[in-house]
């Protein structure tokens, strides 16, 4: 039987985590993930104050997709019912949690912690509020102090490769952040062939197989720099091949979640089956492709 894996304070069957999205925003969906075989969901980003009146869509490419979308739209109260219960039953579930300040931040931590959630990632960099997010080491190392103040569960803190990511990663582990998870969605845009407008009205967040070498080189650069934290990596998870490269450059476990926009339970099965198989899985499926449409995201 195959050793658990250890996240965040939470004994994993395995190492394949569904990471934050729209797919994880309702509790049937979290639920349906742990009983096909995910080691641990990671919930939609919970925020006390979502952007409202949004058009939020997401445009699927050839090689993944960009998309607009920001935080969960359902309430704390509501997400709170929903981890008491999740928490009731022992289930391997990761609170994703925002808010406009690190004080915010930290009261909401609190809050899910009494719901008796186990285990936290802060999505401080979503890029596709406003004019998007310029990240530094001194705004993780501000957000990452304040809920470490007020919380004793463990949490790791979620960035996106890129320029300063080093100093980033180290600020988050200095203000006591017990892992990071690399990386969020990337800077992307598409251009409309007949109007020449950017798709989606913007830039947006891009996530799919494209990023994986991306994350690959900033997860191996980053244990070479002397990072000793434990790092979730996300970016282009299709197969088990892919999460086995990731643990080989020194992740504890991968987050999968672009792909299971497409066959959703069929996929994280095969995904599943496949990082427990043979030491070198196969590629399993094609990469996801589209047509290039944008999909209106419903609320």
């Amino acid at each position: 039987m195959a050793a658990a894996t250890h996240v965040l304070g939470l004994s994993l069957a395995n190492p394949v985590v569904i990471g934050s999205g729209l797919l994880t925003d309702q509790e049937r969906n979290i639920r349906r993930l742990l009983e096909t075989g995910a080691g641990a969901v990671v919930t939609k980003t919970i925020h006390p104050s979502p952007p409202t009146g949004l058009d939020e869509r997401i445009l699927r490419l050839p090689t993944g997709m960009i998309n607009s979308t920001t935080y969960s739209k359902r309430s704390v109260d509501h997400w709170a019912g929903i981890l008491r219960d999740l928490a009731r039953d022992r289930l391997p579930v990761i609170a994703s949690l925002h808010a406009d300040s690190p004080a915010e931040l930290a009261e909401l931590a609190a809050q899910v912690e009494a719901t008796g959630c186990r285990a936290l990632e802060l999505g401080i960099s979503c890029l596709n509020e406003e004019d998007g997010l310029e990240d530094t080491p001194e705004r993780v190392q501000a957000y990452t102090a304040a809920v470490r103040a007020v919380t004793r569960a463990p949490f790791s803190v979620k960035l996106a490769v890129g320029e300063g990511l080093h100093a980033r990663a180290f600020a988050a582990a200095r203000a006591g952040a017990d892992a990071v998870t690399i990386s969020d969605t990337l800077p992307a845009a598409a251009v409309h062939p007949e109007t020449g407008d950017l798709r989606l009205g913007g830039v947006f967040g891009y996530s799919g197989p494209g990023i994986k070498p991306l994350v690959l080189a900033a997860l191996w650069k980053l244990r070479r720099a002397g990072f000793t934290l434990p790092v979730l990596g996300s970016g282009g998870v299709q197969s088990g091949r892919d999460v086995h490269d990731y643990l080989q450059v020194g992740a504890v476990a991968a987050q999968v979640y672009t792909a299971l926009h497409t066959d959703m339970y069929p996929t994280l099965a095969r995904i599943v089956a496949e990082t427990a198989g043979p030491e070198n899985p196969g590629r399993g499926s094609e990469p996801v492709t589209g047509a290039g449409r944008p999909e209106r995201v419903r609320p």
